[in-house]
């Protein structure tokens, strides 16, 4: 087991109630689990998300945090947030980092694997993981 390192598992979904496809507006919402895997008590400091939709448009956000804490876990322990995205395709990726110091001072990123946004019917969907 490594000793610094948190992994993380996505899951997105369509929000049909506040879209405006005609207007080319899709909005998502994604919950993100945050899991320390590595053997050091570490925090999560920052973020920093890849997100692009279907026309080849990125957008980079960056920011302390999520969801305005910035969670300290233990072995074992997970952080688990919600938060949403918009696009202005009916589909897109999103893909990151997480910025973390472990208790001992040591700095590491968490790689945040990249996700698929697909607009749908409204009804649940487990999301895609692109390796």
């Amino acid at each position: 087991m490594p000793k610094y390192q948190f992994s993380c598992e996505v899951s997105p979904r369509y929000l049909p109630e506040q879209s405006v496809p005609g207007e080319f507006v899709y909005s998502f919402a994604y919950t993100v689990t945050v899991t320390n895997t590595g053997e050091v008590a570490a925090q999560l400091i920052a973020r920093h998300w890849f997100i692009s939709d279907a026309n080849g448009h990125t957008e980079q956000v960056r920011g302390l945090g999520v969801v305005g804490r910035q969670p300290l876990l233990k072995p074992g322990e997970s952080f688990q947030y919600s938060s949403g995205s918009r696009l202005r395709t009916p589909s897109g990726t999103m893909h990151g980092h997480y910025f973390c110091v472990a208790e001992d001072g040591e700095r590491f990123e968490a790689a945040i694997p990249m996700f698929v946004l697909e607009a749908g019917d409204g009804s649940p969907s487990p999301g895609r993981i692109l390796h």
